[in-house]
């Protein structure tokens, strides 16, 4: 009796899915490139074809804004005081160069240790233990409550609030070594500092937004399979969550790129400080800062196009896109068997 039933419960599964497939079930979504040699449904209207109302004042207003964008570039090329002679000389100067790596330098280790306590500070948002999340919580408000600028002073000069330290035994007068504050923490680790503390405040809260995203049933699954914690966060919810992370990630690195300009304010000796430096000695500020300007538009573009590759990269499997591309290549794998395309067996 029960191999009856298992026959009987065989064929009416088959039978469901011959009949899903003669309905038409497996097509392509409207809107998609259609499946090749997949049957025509009968009971499917025929697609509206419809013509798009249109819209004038949408024309012209580009026209304008067109014209206005063009003049303004001639205007830009065409105005002495702009003197695009000395943008070109000081283009590639070595002073110049030189504050471009420096930028470079700056925003790499400023984001790593800001990418890295920012995920340490969100695991600790998200903690059970009330002690982690309140020190969490306090590092974040705190460092998103003053501005950069401020920050950055603060380190610059922070010899005025410490001028030495020392170790020693706590609460007692005896000391077993002291240093210069100045020499302990030069201006390129008070800038440092500043800018990746400070991030590390904005990318907790992108991590967390970037975990709390991942469904707790990935969790419980790592759990199920014996993984601890650790393993979970690190195999199963970090991977999924930076889908999420990424975009605002990459926003947060070209913000960063453009924030090491504040660090001429302590003569970080970056690109903004250099060209300070350059204009200050030949009276020519409109055209150095036109050349910073360009400096900071192509490492921008670059980061841009780092950022789109790595989407992509952890995009995998979501969007439009990625399924039909998905569908496709199912096609052609059981195309490549041979057969009929929409036998129950094939799928």
């Amino acid at each position: 009796m029960a191999k009856d039933r298992s026959k009987v419960s065989d064929a009416t599964r088959q039978g469901g899915l011959r009949a899903a497939l003669t309905r038409g079930r497996i097509f392509s979504a409207p809107g998609r490139t259609p499946i090749p040699g997949a049957p025509e449904d009968p009971s499917r209207p025929e697609a509206i074809r419809a013509v798009p109302i249109r819209r004038w004042g949408r024309g012209i207003a580009a026209v304008v804004i067109g014209i206005f964008f063009v003049l303004l570039v001639v205007s830009l090329a065409r105005n002495p005081n702009a003197d695009w002679g000395t943008v070109a000389e000081y283009m590639f100067k070595g002073l110049v160069i030189r504050g471009v790596g420096v930028t470079v330098e700056f925003t790499l280790i400023a984001m790593l240790i800001g990418v890295v306590g920012g995920t340490v500070l969100a695991v600790m948002r998200l903690s059970s233990n009330w002690v982690l999340r309140g020190v969490s919580w306090i590092y974040i408000w705190f460092f998103r409550g003053t501005p950069l600028l401020v920050q950055i002073l603060i380190w610059g000069n922070f010899a005025l609030l410490y001028p030495r330290f020392f170790l020693g035994v706590p609460f007692t007068h005896y000391g077993l070594a002291s240093i210069d504050s100045n020499t302990l923490l030069p201006v390129f680790m008070a800038a440092i500092l500043a800018l990746g503390l400070n991030e590390a405040a904005y990318a907790a809260e992108l991590v967390r937004a970037g975990i709390i995203s991942v469904d707790k049933g990935q969790s419980e699954a790592g759990e199920s399979l014996g993984m601890s914690s650790l393993q979970i966060m690190r195999r199963i919810i970090l991977p999924q969550a930076m889908r999420v992370i990424i975009p605002p990630m990459g926003n947060e690195t070209i913000s960063m790129l453009k924030s090491t300009a504040l660090i001429s304010v302590i003569s970080g000796h970056e690109l903004m400080t250099n060209i300070t430096i350059v204009y200050s000695q030949n009276l020519r500020e409109m055209p150095l800062l036109f050349v910073a300007s360009i400096w900071y538009i192509f490492l921008t573009t670059l980061l841009t196009i780092a950022q789109y590759y790595i989407e992509r990269h952890f995009g995998k499997g979501f969007g439009d896109k990625e399924t039909e591309s998905a569908e496709k290549r199912a096609l052609k794998r059981l195309q490549s068997k041979g057969g009929d395309l929409y036998e129950p067996g094939n799928f």
